[in-house]
This record gives structure tokens, sequence and C-alpha cells, in this order.
């Protein structure tokens, strides 16, 4: 396989930005994703790639929840403040603001939307780990249009 055409056509996936929220005995944490995709109407149930070496992942792993925070068109900056290992300050993760509803896991106040979401499946393999979420929790903050990964300029797949 010609590994410049891999890494094109696998860059034609089209993503959104999220941050993730996951919790343990020890707290919560936060990480930015992109691999999200629903799979299902009904029950309403979502994929999600989470990688294999991560705190984030351990702790979806162990809790078998995560909270899902859908990021708004323009918030590069709420985005990338998640790209690196963050701690929790009160009430406060990676310098912004969130609370807990139904699974625990961070809500971004500043998010556009949210949802929070059950394991029911996962598929242990590669350097990514998936997760499949039932929805069991769902929230609006206000109108507006999601961030893509293709407005940041950022690449990831390849």
């Amino acid at each position: 396989m010609d590994p410049n055409a891999k890494k094109q056509a696998l860059r034609g996936i089209t993503y959104g930005l999220y941050v993730v929220g996951s919790k343990d005995e020890e707290g919560v944490n936060c990480f930015t994703g992109n691999w999200l995709t629903q799979t299902s109407f009904e029950p309403p149930m979502v994929a999600l790639a989470v990688k294999a070496d991560s705190r984030s992942r351990e702790q979806i792993a162990k809790s078998g929840v995560f909270s899902v925070n859908v990021l708004e068109a323009g918030q590069k900056e709420l985005a990338t403040a998640f790209f690196r290992s963050v701690k929790p300050e009160g009430n406060r993760i990676g310098g912004y603001e969130f609370y807990t509803e139904n699974t625990g896991c961070p809500i971004l106040k500043e998010a556009l939307r949210f949802f929070e979401c059950k394991v029911v499946e996962k598929i242990e393999k590669g350097d990514h780990w998936i997760y499949v979420g039932e929805v069991v929790n769902a929230g609006v903050h206000r109108e507006g249009e999601p961030m893509t990964l293709k407005e940041t300029g950022f690449f990831y797949g390849g």
C-alpha cells in the first residue's frame, strides 16, 4: 500500500471535535477527541475511540461512563486546552468551568451541547480502544453550529 495514498484517503473522513469527560475514584478528566459517531437511534448509541495508553481510557474502562461536550464553531482554544493532561481545580478543568449530572463526568458550561453515555460494549484492539455508549442524558446550552476538525486546520488520521 502506498503510505501517502493511505494517509490522504483516511484524512478524507470528516470529523467533529469534542471534549470527552471521564471519571474514577480519583477525580474527573477530559480530552479532546474526534473519533465519534452515532451508531443507533433506538436505543441512542455512539461509538467513541480513546487512546489505549491514556488516563481517560483507564477511567472509562473502570467507571463504564463518559460525557461528550459538543464544541461550537470557533472554540479552537477550548479544544486545544484538552490536548494535554489536565487536572481539575474545584469546578474548573483545563481552565474551563464544569458541572456534573447523571454520570458524574464533566460537562463544560461553555460547550454548545452535551450528552452522557453508559458503556455497553468495548473493543480493545490497536492504539485506540472503542467504546459503544448508550446515551443516558443530553442537554443543550445554546443554539449554534458544531465545530469541525476541518475549520481548525488540524489533521487526525492516516
